[in-house]
């Protein structure tokens, strides 16, 4: 019998070895997003300002307990291509009952994740529009995007394939309301 010949990779299967095997220099991270991998260096001083001020006030605020991760490895559909994206989200926040982040792996799938936040650095619409379209495609139900460049915050909600259905924008100063499980104000005044 002669060996059975194995299929070439095809070039998003090699794209995605290579993504997964990357060692970036410390305090960077990579993602894979819609087939192009993105390397982003470490946050500035304001980015984190405004991370630290949305983390406190839902651990403060929110209805439901939450648990909070900070760079949190995602795996989001693609299309309905069998490569997956994968993302990092500035915050990602679900229900301590879930305690979804204790056995997961650096690569966790979306399922149960409540809501994610982007705070805009250098490439903004990466976070406008190519992420959103990937926590949209995974399910996540909420998508917080704080735009520095615009001056305002952006609640996307009510994913249905690649795009949110609803989105409320208010301007750095003012709050905004996060549903259920969160339902509270977000009081973005420190944001300015």
């Amino acid at each position: 019998m002669s060996a059975m010949a194995h299929e070439p990779l095809t070039q998003e299967e090699i794209l995605l070895e290579d993504f997964l095997a990357l060692d970036t220099p410390e305090g960077f991270r990579a993602e894979l997003i819609e087939g192009e991998i993105v390397v982003t260096p470490p946050p500035d001083g304001e980015h984190e300002t405004c991370i630290s001020r949305i983390v406190r006030q839902v651990i403060r605020k929110s209805a439901t307990d939450m648990d909070v991760s900070g760079h949190k490895g995602l795996t989001v559909p693609r299309g309905g291509l069998c490569v997956r994206n994968h993302v990092i989200p500035d915050v990602t926040f679900a229900p301590v009952e879930q305690d979804l982040f204790r056995e997961a792996e650096s690569w966790m799938p979306c399922e149960g994740v409540s809501m994610v936040v982007e705070v805009t650095s250098s490439k903004p619409d990466r976070d406008r529009e190519a992420k959103r379209h990937c926590y949209a495609n995974g399910g996540i139900p909420l998508y917080l995007l704080v735009d520095r460049e615009k001056g305002s915050v952006t609640l996307f909600s009510d994913p249905e394939k690649a795009e949110y259905q609803e989105a409320a924008t208010v301007s750095f100063g003012k709050s905004i309301g996060l549903p259920a499980p969160f339902s509270f104000s977000l009081e973005t005044a420190d944001f300015l």
